[in-house]
């Protein structure tokens, strides 16, 4: 089944607030990266609210497609595109306000939690969603 746009927020929401701040939480605490701080969860914030936009496009341009399927590649894609526009607005342009300097904030550090919360919430998606919530892509991605 095709996600709807709201089964797509549902998705994406229900994922970042739990998968995403687990990955964050040793970021964000100093177990990884360069000390403790809180700049994980706004990270990880930014991405879940600009993403609910990106979602609306993602859906425009999945219902262009002929079979209405948006495959693995395609969320690959969005992915790293939501990293560039999140990696621009917090350390290069910094437009994004996060609790500390934007010239202190590690740039491996940042690309790593990104990754591994990309990762995580990929894979999630792909099959803990599909073992919770069996009747979940046959709802449209939605799972209230």
């Amino acid at each position: 089944m095709t996600p709807t746009l709201f089964g797509r927020w549902q998705t994406r929401l229900l994922l970042l607030a739990t998968v995403g701040v687990l990955v964050s939480i040793p970021f964000s605490t100093g177990l990884i990266g360069s000390g403790a701080n809180s700049v994980y969860f706004w990270i990880l914030a930014y991405v879940a609210i600009f993403g609910l936009g990106w979602d609306v496009v993602y859906n425009y341009l999945q219902k262009s497609r002929w079979d209405r399927d948006w495959p693995a590649v395609y969320q690959l894609i969005a992915g790293i595109w939501e990293m560039v526009f999140v990696f621009c607005g917090v350390k290069i342009f910094g437009f994004l306000p996060i609790p500390l300097p934007k010239n202190e904030l590690p740039i491996g550090a940042f690309f790593l939690h990104y990754f591994l919360v990309w990762l995580a919430v990929f894979i999630s998606s792909q099959s803990f969603m599909r073992i919770i919530f069996p009747r979940w892509r046959f709802r449209g991605g939605q799972w209230l």
